[in-house]
């Protein structure tokens, strides 16, 4: 069985290049989640109401990805990487959960934030990744955090 370290970056890049670090020190391969209609530079100004990823996260939409993982029954561990946005995934991973049968998969969650903690953001995932275990959940800003 293999490992997967899937991530979604928003316009920083700070969890794409964790992820990518993250993926060569565990020889696995790499998968980068992005939404069906990209983000623009405003759509994430968090600090306007009315920016899309405020209009998104507080409305509880769907928000279709993209690109799909190939061979996803091959993976038996998955590092699940994101930025956190009001102390939860992005609407845009719960999308991407639920495209997945998680059954058997082993689930290891890295967020990044400028200041919010985790929360309780693996235990809102769960019910997104049915069959699959959450190992662990944590709010990183190196590699070294997560291994």
């Amino acid at each position: 069985m293999k490992t997967l370290v899937a991530y979604f970056s928003a316009e920083m890049g700070k969890t794409r290049k964790i992820a990518e670090e993250l993926a060569a020190k565990l020889g696995a391969d790499i998968h980068e989640i992005t939404p069906a209609e990209p983000y623009s530079v405003a759509d994430l100004k968090w600090m306007n109401p009315l920016a899309r990823c405020n209009r998104e996260k507080i409305g509880k939409k769907y928000v279709p990805v993209a690109n799909k993982v190939q061979n996803w029954e091959e993976y038996n561990t998955v590092y699940l990487g994101f930025p956190i946005w009001y102390y939860a995934a992005p609407n845009l991973i719960n999308t991407f959960c639920k495209d997945y049968d998680w059954t058997g998969k082993t689930i290891h969650i890295f967020a990044t934030s400028g200041s919010s903690g985790i929360g309780k953001t693996a235990e809102k995932l769960e019910s997104y990744v049915t069959g699959g275990k959450i190992e662990d959940a944590k709010r990183v800003t190196s590699t070294d955090e997560i291994l």
